[in-house]
């Protein structure tokens, strides 16, 4: 008897040419199914791409890798048979009598037959939707079952138009789902969980059923508290479907899931279970569910689309997102990973791009997990539709029904998820009016049916009503990014630009003239080590910097990096080279050094200078783009292999929830509270640095207090008007507690006096900073949580001084290793049980390893700041050919790329994990001449 629950079957699957394979799906499941990968069947990646299968086997280059995607025949060019696959794999499965077993299946694109034990079984079209098959009938009785899959690639695949563009034309995307939605009353004391579901009766005769709902959440000591279990008995007629909605369930004082930066993210498992009279267990279903409340509209101060969660104002800073990678290879490990990084840069939002695709239920999950409000849009781009030359596709999808299919599937997939915020018809484009007319009332709010602006929760009192009832009910759609809200919310292009920016240009009135910006651009160059290991050597070549009769610097890169997409760090005409600021660079390793300094600057500053504005001009602004699914040279905070960039740090300071800042346009110091809480008896320390270590400059401000909510500007910040200011400069901000100097911000720049440039940091390069640097490892396994003590030794503090009263900084020892959520939610309660008791062990096992320190100190003679330091992770044992990529990825930082003022000390946490075998070590390196040390 097979168990009840899910058996994922993404291993031992493999693929073959579908016109080199000499047999049918019914041969192929019964008398001549393939050995092995014997020619011309070759092991399958699922999930993922037919490219992805022929890139893992070899049989095609990889397409990230320079110009090789140039040698991979288009399907425009090839024919779809070209790409038309078959795919095969066994798997053990014998029922019982009475049992019943669905075949599922996330999203075929585009369409397929399935063959099971000699059976036909036929997959509608549309790769934005899940298809499940009853095979109960069709199971080999001895529990051994063949499966062959042909998989068709879309009818009208497209080519991409002579002037360019993004691709064809799209011919888009079933679940059943229950839905889930809560209520609130006297200001969230009360909540009510509100949920329905179908139930299909698949045999003969009339099911007998008990229904149970189980609520519980996780508390203290890695202990469940049962919030809620309820019981219902119905009686369902054979061969129905019907819907259930459960008498409503009450909360007194629920906890509430809340934004990143905002608070905890608190899910609640909800278990909802089937037993039939006479055969026990018949279904299970179970989700993480967050208590919420989500709002969006239109702010009249600023035009701009405001968000409130649980009442509250969300300043949003976030990013939009493409895809987790271009083959689809898409795993559960790399989500969170993703998830993670974004969390730690302190977005509170992900767009996910209508050019993509609805993602697998394990980015929600994370986004739910780690507090990333999700805007989901539709697959509507103009990058496809209605666009280029010739126009391509001007009425949108060719199959309107089958979009919608999709959509509503999609909705239905996705609408249990705390983290999803928004609908969104299509990217700088809107659905034919049939589709987006469809949308709207589909995904109408659950009051619009009894209008009057009452809220959701007067409606349930007043009308009896169950919002669990609808489609969805609960969040806003809009019918494209640039509409109501967004850019100059009438469709107009106006969001942008794409493109390297002067840093002081962001704080500026005039920037952008609209409130709420869904996608500004701007560079995103990796490290040295990634372009080598992504290009060949033609592709190590730096731009060549070719000056212009008006002065500016036009960047002439060379063909790979072209291909990559690279952004330029000039703009002629507007921005000057602002790598070249710090002098010319000679090699790969200094261009990308310098370009790190450049990615820094200039994402704090775009991040900062929206948030100068927070409420009086601005209500959020997304960034295109946070990453790329391949190896692309732009718009990105961590590159394809998972090594972060300057951007991402500066991002993470720029976005922290309370934030000191320098205006660079007005060089005004000012505050950033976007939490709920009043800031009082705080205090602002600002201290000037020169390239000899001196401190010519230190104000400090004391008493101050900040309201929530709020941007405060605190004084000017005058050292540059000050008698012999230094042409380059170090400055030092510090927000802290007055009562224990506690530090709560910290801001580090380098600056130049107006017309000047930062050339004179090369020089400084060859200064040798002394540094200690103290260790403390804990290993669990193949993880490693190891802690970084850095200490620029170049002056002695003396403790008398108010600039070292407060030399904790911010961030440390915030204990934010989570392996906990290592666990993804799971299928079953038994499943969560073992999960619970896995990190009960871990946690245990964590707190009992012993703990190994060490300690290394660089020696130096200069006094001054420790510059741009920043930490990677490599393989210490096994070959090291020339070339070869040592660097252990990812690796989760609490910090990288910091300063140290003289005396000053930094505590760094790092995460990450190695394969078995491995041993680590751990170097730092820093824009002064440190020669690469191994500090551990």
């Amino acid at each position: 008897m097979a168990e009840i629950g899910k058996t994922v079957l993404n291993s031992g699957w493999l693929a073959a040419r579908s016109t080199e394979v000499d047999f049918n799906g019914v041969q192929l499941t019964t008398t001549h199914p393939p050995s092995g990968p014997t020619s011309p069947w070759m092991n399958a990646l699922v999930p993922g791409t037919v490219l992805a299968t022929l890139v893992e086997n070899k049989v095609l280059p990889d397409p990230f890798y320079g110009l090789e995607n140039k040698a991979i025949i288009d399907i425009a060019d090839s024919g779809r048979e070209h790409y038309t696959f078959w795919f095969f794999t066994k798997f053990q499965c014998r029922l019982a009598v009475n049992q019943h077993v669905d075949l599922n299946f996330r999203a075929i694109n585009y369409s397929a037959e399935v063959y099971l034990n000699g059976h036909k079984r036929e997959l509608g079209k549309g790769m934005f939707r899940r298809h499940s098959l009853d095979v109960s009938d069709i199971l080999s009785p001895d529990g051994q079952n063949l499966l062959a899959v042909i998989v068709h690639p879309p009818d009208h695949p497209g080519s991409i138009p002579p002037t360019g563009g993004q691709g064809g034309d799209h011919e888009p995307v079933k679940i059943i789902d229950p839905h889930l939605v809560s209520s609130f009353f006297d200001d969230y004391k009360r909540a009510y969980l509100h949920a329905t579901v179908e139930l299909e009766n698949r045999s003969g005769w009339v099911a007998e059923c008990s229904l149970n709902i189980q609520v519980t959440i996780e508390v203290e000591d890695n202990t469940c508290l049962v919030e809620h279990l309820q019981t219902q008995n119905l009686s369902i007629p054979p061969g129905a479907r019907v819907q259930y909605t459960f008498p409503e369930l009450f909360f007194y004082k629920p906890k509430l899931w809340w934004p990143n930066g905002m608070g905890k993210q608190f899910l609640y498992n909800i278990s909802i279970a089937v037993n039939v009279k006479g055969f026990g267990e018949s279904d299970m279903w179970n989700h993480l569910f967050g208590f919420r409340k989500i709002e969006s509209y239109i702010d009249s101060a600023t035009g701009g689309r405001l968000f409130k969660v649980n009442g509250e104002p969300v300043f949003i800073r976030g990013g939009n997102w493409i895809l987790s990678d271009g083959l689809l290879r898409l795993s559960r490990k790399r989500y969170q990973t993703d998830m993670k990084f974004h969390a730690d840069m302190n977005f509170n939002m992900l767009r996910c791009w209508g050019g993509g695709l609805a993602e697998r239920p394990e980015f929600y999950h994370y986004c739910d997990v780690y507090g990333l409000l999700v805007w989901q849009e539709f697959w509507i781009t103009g990058d496809v539709d209605g666009r280029g030359d010739p126009v391509s596709n001007p009425y949108g999808p060719l199959d309107h029904d089958l979009f919608l299919l999709c959509a509503r599937d999609t909705v239905k997939l996705l609408r249990n998820h705390a983290s999803l915020a928004l609908w969104v018809g299509g990217n700088e484009q809107i659905p034919p009016d049939d589709i987006n007319a469809a949308l709207k009332h589909d995904l109408r709010l659950f009051d619009n049916g009894y209008g009057n602006g009452i809220s959701m929760e007067e409606i349930v009192t007043m009308s009896g009503a169950d919002p669990s009832q609808y489609l969805d009910g609960t969040r806003v759609y809009v019918q494209g990014s640039m509409w109501d809200g967004f850019a100059d919310g009438k469709g107009n292009f106006t969001d942008g630009p794409y493109e390297i920016q002067n840093p002081e240009d962001f704080f500026k009135d005039n920037y952008y003239k609209y409130g709420f910006n869904p996608e500004v651009g701007s560079v995103g160059m990796p490290v040295a080590a990634t372009i080598r290991a992504t290009m060949p050597k033609e592709g190590w070549q730096i731009p060549l910097f070719k000056k212009l009769d008006n002065g500016y610097i036009k960047e002439v890169a060379n063909s790979i990096w072209e291909y990559h997409k690279y952004i330029p760090y000039s703009k002629p005409g507007l921005v000057h080279d602002q790598i070249l600021e710090y002098g010319i660079p000679e090699t790969l390793d200094d261009f990308c050094l310098k370009a790190q300094l450049v990615n820094y600057v200039q994402y704090r500053a775009l991040l900062e200078g929206w948030t100068s504005h927070m409420w009086s001009k601005f209500t959020g602004v997304l960034i295109w783009k946070t990453q790329n699914p391949w190896t692309g040279l732009r718009g990105q905070f961590y590159d394809h292999l998972l090594n972060q960039t300057g951007g991402f740090y500066g991002c993470r300071s720029a976005a922290e929830p309370i934030h000191v800042q320098l205006n660079l346009s007005t060089y005004c110091i000012e505050v950033v509270n976007t939490t709920s809480d009043n800031l009082s008896d705080v205090a602002i320390e600002a201290s000037v640095w020169d390239l000899e270590g001196m401190c010519p400059y230190c104000n400090i401000h004391e008493k101050l207090s900040v309201p929530p909510k709020r941007t405060v500007t605190i004084t000017e910040m005058k050292y540059p008007k000050s008698e012999n200011p230094k042409a380059v400069y170090f400055l030092l901000l510090k927000l802290y507690r007055m009562s224990d100097y506690g530090i709560l911000s910290r801001n580090f720049y380098w600056l130049h006096l107006t017309g000047g440039d930062y050339s004179l940091l090369e020089p400084y390069r060859m200064k040798r900073i002394p540094l200690k640097i103290t260790s403390e490892v804990v290993i669990q396994g193949n993880t490693y949580e190891v802690q970084m003590k850095v200490e620029n030794t170049s002056k002695k503090p003396n403790r008398d001084n108010h600039l070292y009263k407060n030399i904790l900084c911010h961030g440390v020892g915030d204990g934010d290793y989570d392996s906990a959520l290592h666990n993804f939610e799971l299928d079953s309660i038994k499943d969560n049980q073992q999960a619970r008791l896995i990190q009960k062990i871990n946690r245990f096992m964590f707190r009992k390893s012993n703990k190994s320190t060490s300690e290394v100190t660089i020696n130096g003679a200069d006094i001054g700041v420790a510059f741009f330091l920043h930490f990677s992770v490599h393989v210490s044992n096994g070959p090291n050919k020339e070339g070869k990529d040592t660097r252990i990825l990812p690796v989760h930082y609490s910090d990288n790329y910091f300063s140290l003022v003289p005396g000053e000390i930094m505590s760094v946490k790092m995460t990450f994990e190695v394969s078995p075998g491995i041993t680590p070590h751990i170097i730092l390196n820093g824009w002064n001449n440190y020669d690469n040390p191994t500090v551990l």
